[in-house]
């Protein structure tokens, strides 16, 4: 399955260089079994986002490397993918960008001409072929009908397709300049949080078979994940259906938004060949 990262420094502008790269199971060690695309969104000094993305593993993207050494922003979203349907097509690789937010997701769901109704004029905003696009237009949809509120708007979204659509899993993650949302649904695949303080002195962290070296943590900072990145202890396990949104200020708000399973669980004991995961 497809791998989620989220990181928001809040009002510090950070490089995500170690859980990209260093970490011990970074996400370019994760490419190696998620090998159809890799992308790194992040927002620039004005607040724009930034997409640098290819349709091939991170471990062999010279870009998603220079990008994940170079790029600092208040929030990153990043993702590499394990494709099921759509082709391996740029506009087919996570994240996506849409009304100034970036967004990735891991799961998929089926009958999306259902959902391309539902959507009406946000349909012109999908350019490519997945169910994640669609569903990041969904979120847009909604997000505007509850006057901006992100959290609402993600809650509304997954909560229609939750209703209406057969699913594996919504997990996401939206970020806006300085602002993350993740959310868990149903509990199929795992995403995780850590909360990392401030640190002055050098930090390693440890796993199993090796002990890293983390310079760039010296700013606090929140993280989002489907792995234990790190190896260390602090990671959470989200509950299913819980939503979290990490603040400009680095205060984190969570709630279960959606509490009952989906009307139409396809289990991931098979994969369905008409989503994308």
């Amino acid at each position: 399955m497809c791998r989620l990262f989220g990181l928001t420094a809040g009002p510090a502008r950070v490089p995500a260089t170690f859980w990209l790269l260093d970490a011990p199971d970074s996400l370019v060690a994760e490419s190696h079994r998620n090998v159809d695309g890799s992308g790194i969104g992040f927002f620039d000094e004005p607040g724009l986002p930034v997409l640098d993305k290819q349709p091939e593993a991170a471990f062999q993207d010279v870009s998603f490397r220079r990008e994940a050494r170079h790029a600092r922003s208040r929030t990153f979203v990043a993702h590499v993918r394990w494709a099921t349907s759509g082709g391996r097509t740029v506009q087919n690789t996570h994240p996506f960008a849409m009304a100034g937010r970036i967004m990735a997701h891991n799961g998929g769901f089926g009958e999306l001409p259902l959902l391309e109704q539902q959507l009406g004029s946000y349909a012109s905003m999908v350019q490519g072929d997945t169910d994640s696009e669609r569903f990041f237009a969904l979120i847009t949809q909604q997000i505007d009908a509850h006057d901006g509120d992100v959290g609402a708007g993600i809650t509304a979204a997954a909560g229609w397709i939750a209703a209406h659509l057969p699913l594996t899993s919504l997990n996401t993650v939206v970020a806006a300049p300085g602002e993350l949302w993740a959310l868990r649904y149903p509990d199929q695949h795992a995403l995780h949080i850590l909360e990392r303080p401030a640190v002055q002195e050098e930090l390693h962290v440890r796993s199993a078979t090796s002990v890293v070296h983390a310079p760039d943590l010296s700013a606090g900072s929140i993280v989002i994940a489907s792995e234990e990145l790190d190896g260390e202890t602090g990671w959470r396990m989200l509950a299913p259906g819980e939503l979290v949104h990490i603040t400009a200020d680095l205060a984190v708000d969570s709630s279960v938004v959606l509490p009952d399973p989906p009307a139409r669980l396809i289990p991931i004991t098979g994969q369905n060949p008409n989503i994308d995961t």
